[in-house]
């Protein structure tokens, strides 16, 4: 199953899609909305101060740093809910990117706790985080979410 499959079928409310299934293509409109959600989690990673490091450093304050560590980690990713999500970010940051997508709150949190663990997972493939500038990898992320 491709990333794009992956993320619209999070979108549509199935992030657990059977893989030996047969499935149809991606409904556009899911798969514009994801490339939305997509791209304005890469933004707010972008323009958070600290960007990566200041992402962790605001799930340590909100008590989830280990759940953060395992999407670091070359190790299973844990879980976050959506309520784990609006303590570690803050209720602005979802309400920024449900302006920008113009989905509903609670959608977009349900899709950033689902979409988050799996763009810093592949951020951060070596188990580190990267050191300096990460636009050039937040831009590959991009590609291979948005492109399959």
């Amino acid at each position: 199953m491709s990333i794009l499959s992956t993320l619209a079928g999070a979108l549509e409310g199935a992030p657990n899609a059977n893989p030996g299934t047969t499935t149809t293509a991606p409904n556009p409109a899911v798969a514009a909305s994801g490339a939305l959600v997509v791209s304005q989690i890469i933004s707010m990673i972008q323009s958070r101060p600290g960007g990566l490091g200041g992402l962790l450093q605001a799930f340590q304050q909100g008590g989830l740093g280990q759940v953060f560590k395992s999407w670091i980690s070359t190790g299973q990713n844990l879980p976050v809910s959506p309520d784990q999500l609006r303590g570690a970010v803050g209720s602005d940051w979802i309400s920024r990117i449900a302006q920008a997508t113009g989905l509903p709150q609670d959608q977009v949190e349900q899709h950033v706790s689902t979409l988050l663990p799996q763009i810093v997972d592949h951020l951060t493939p070596d188990g580190q985080l990267p050191q300096g500038e990460i636009g050039g990898e937040l831009a590959k992320v991009a590609q291979r979410f948005l492109h399959g």
